[in-house]
């Protein structure tokens, strides 16, 4: 059975879709890059899953090996009863099998809104060559170097979410307030496609 978790902090009230960072061959590649510009290299994931975080790393893998294993039955699909949800809050894109059974997910609670940042656009890309994109999702490129705002998101994405130094002169609109006190990224329509956040 997947496991839902309940935020904390920033993401405090907004439940969260979860897998394994650790066991991500993506993840680990971009967290071990010597390119420090890639804001992986400072993986909040990582570092949590290996600290504070250690308890989660089971049910995380349980989700890794229930959505990227096999298509999930429709009657096993999760109803999710929130307004909001995001997906991915740790862990990344793991293979086309994944990607879809998240697009089944979403499918079967069209009155929930869904919140997805992943880097993965190439996989993103060969999915909507054959599927049609939710109504109710929100996909958010999640630009993996700092300082380098994309203002323009790829295609099928409706917002780019970028990081940038302590330091920046950049005007920045994500500034770790709650999530559930903003909202900008869930809330379909509002005309904001770029997102800027200072590097913890």
């Amino acid at each position: 059975m997947l496991k839902v978790s309940n935020g904390s902090g920033k993401m405090l009230d907004i439940r969260s879709l979860n897998t394994n960072t650790l066991t991500n061959p993506f993840c680990q590649k971009m967290v071990k890059s010597k390119n420090k510009s890639i804001i992986c290299t400072q993986c909040y994931s990582d570092a949590m899953l290996r600290g504070i975080r250690k308890n989660c790393a089971t049910a995380w893998q349980q989700n890794s090996d229930i959505l990227s294993g096999g298509l999930i039955p429709d009657h096993m699909l999760p109803t999710i009863l929130d307004a909001f949800t995001r997906i991915s809050g740790h862990g990344e894109v793991i293979n086309m099998t994944m990607i879809e059974n998240i697009h089944n997910i979403i499918n079967h609670n069209p009155h929930c809104i869904f919140g997805w940042w992943t880097k993965r656009k190439d996989l993103i890309h060969q999915f909507y060559k054959t599927h049609d994109k939710p109504e109710n999702l929100i996909l958010i490129y999640s630009n993996p170097i700092i300082d380098r705002v994309m203002t323009t998101p790829p295609k099928f994405f409706d917002r780019t979410f970028n990081n940038v130094s302590k330091d920046s002169a950049i005007d920045q609109n994500c500034t770790g307030q709650k999530c559930i006190d903003c909202m900008l990224c869930y809330k379909p329509n509002n005309n904001v496609t770029t997102i800027i956040e200072a590097v913890k």
